[in-house]
């Protein structure tokens, strides 16, 4: 693949020529892309990847995989991100093609870890699993040969003949659709999934697999494959990271956050100080709850924990002069007096507003930043408290938070399967009582203000009578609309650099 920064000309295949570059809507990805593209197509295609395996990912675990409501809302997200998904009569060459550049963009992003190899081939894993089974059997053996997996189907004497060892050995395959199906004669070894569970009929060497488990020994050689693959990549990485146009974007693209953008505009002046106990315990996230908790108990927050907590107060509405009122009237209740603030610490606050330095209007760190980048150390109340607590910690955090002991294993069971952010939409459906999956979450500033409009009613944030708060500058409260940005969030690599630089503005002035 070969990228440019000018606009990537059309390809001008048509007809047969065009249907013989993607034949079919699912590919085992054997060959990567050799035509050109722009950079900017590089990071769209990317980003709606993406998106695309995040929704996976979701689905996978509020639903059972395979079932109706499974299928049904997959479906309806692969059509509005415009991936192939079904064999169509209709021309779908632009589908299937952003399908496969886009496949192999994040190969080059999620091989530089194990964990990130481990997550990429679980999603596709998933995804190749649900264009399977929606795969019409006519076109079974087409994909299979193209794909270079020699499955032989057996005649339909032979079929008869192993009937009943089939049909006992392959629950809950009935009569009738075993005469539908076509059954496949694989070698053992390739079957060995299928023999642990006691799930297919063997015989001489051989096992005979009806055409609703041949999926499993397909996904098996897919896996195999990817993997593969990755590993590969992975040691022709630093070839590829030497081209200075695709490093920030391949280091940012594993960790980046892909929905709205939460810019404070929409929400500035909504929210006054005095409201921010009472938010803290109804309506922030666990990690803006604990970080709230370690500034009102210590007057102080290093640098980490004041960039996540202060672009979050940013974000839900808090302006630069309650920003400033509010961390100095902490800071000089610990070891920080009037002066040592305003000369040390003000400056940052304004520069995260954007009224110092390259006056960048700095947005509130998402979920997957704050659970891969800049770990909490000893002293720290940053990060995720479903990735970084203590185990026997965040228990006594969860208790405190009246949730029972039932929730509190569901949460421990998230955690063990490194979902995070599913564990931190579990607690917030057993503390706002609520059913699974009313929206997924991605971003601390979406559990605020999904929260809010709960409690509200539906109504957006709503900004209660309260004193007046004290300012060194008059207090001008912004009339915004009722609704927040909508925005997708960019992989700019500037931006990144930009945040990058923030944190050293952030970092202790002594």
């Amino acid at each position: 693949m070969q990228f440019s920064g000018l606009k990537r000309k059309k390809l001008s295949l048509i007809g047969d020529h065009r249907g013989a570059s993607y034949p079919h809507s699912l590919q085992f990805y054997l060959q990567p892309p050799s035509e050109n593209i722009s950079l900017a197509e590089f990071e769209n295609l990317a980003v709606e990847r993406l998106k695309l395996l995040k929704i996976v990912e979701n689905l996978g675990v509020s639903y059972v995989k395979g079932s109706e409501q499974y299928q049904s809302k997959l479906e309806n997200e692969i059509r509005k991100l415009k991936f192939s998904y079904r064999e169509s009569s209709e021309d779908e060459f632009e589908a299937r093609r952003k399908d496969h550049i886009s496949h192999f963009i994040l190969r080059l992003a999620y091989c530089q870890s194990e964990d990130l190899r481990r997550w990429l081939i679980q999603q596709e894993m998933d995804l190749f699993r649900f264009r399977f089974s929606i795969l019409p059997p006519d076109k079974v053996q087409g994909f299979l040969k193209d794909s270079h997996l020699q499955f032989e189907t057996i005649s339909k004497e032979e079929k008869e003949l192993h009937f009943q060892n089939i049909i006992d050995s392959s629950i809950p395959l009935s009569g009738n659709k075993y005469e539908l199906e076509a059954v496949y004669k694989v070698p053992f070894a390739d079957a060995l999934d299928l023999f642990r569970g006691r799930k297919v009929y063997l015989e001489h060497g051989f096992a005979f697999v009806p055409h609703q488990d041949i999926v499993s020994i397909i996904l098996n050689d897919f896996r195999a494959k990817l993997s593969k693959a990755l590993a590969l990549t992975a040691r022709s990485l630093p070839s590829v990271q030497s081209d200075e146009r695709l490093q920030p974007l391949l280091n940012h693209l594993s960790h980046s956050y892909v929905g709205q953008d939460y810019n404070a505009q929409a929400n500035m002046g909504k929210i006054s100080l005095d409201q921010l106990d009472s938010l803290a315990v109804k309506s922030f996230p666990l990690c803006m709850r604990q970080l709230h908790k370690a500034l009102r108990e210590h007057h102080h927050l290093r640098h980490g924990g004041r960039m996540q907590y202060g672009l979050f107060l940013k974000g839900i509405g808090l302006t630069l002069e309650q920003a400033l009122q509010f961390w100095k009237l902490e800071f000089i209740k610990g070891k920080v007096d009037t002066d040592k603030f305003d000369k040390g610490y003000a400056y940052n606050i304004r520069h995260s507003y954007g009224k110092e330095g390259k006056r960048t209007d700095y947005t509130p760190f998402s979920c997957m930043k704050i659970i891969l980048t800049n770990p909490p150390s000893q002293g720290d109340y940053h990060g995720c408290p479903f990735r970084h607590s203590d185990p026997e910690l965040l228990k006594q955090r969860l208790q405190s938070s009246k949730i029972s002991q039932t929730g509190i294993n569901q949460i421990l069971d998230y955690i063990k399967g490194t979902h995070y952010q599913l564990a931190c939409q579990k607690f917030f459906d057993l503390t706002h009582n609520v059913e699974d999956g009313m929206f997924s979450l991605n971003h601390p500033n979406q559990y605020f203000f999904e929260s809010q409009k709960l409690l509200n009613g539906g109504r957006e944030v709503r900004k209660e009578p309260s004193q007046p708060e004290v300012s060194q500058t008059k207090q001008s409260v912004q009339k915004t609309s009722n609704s927040t940005s909508s925005l997708p969030s960019s992989l700019d690599s500037t931006l990144e650099m930009d945040m990058e630089g923030l944190e050293g503005y952030f970092s202790e002035p002594f």
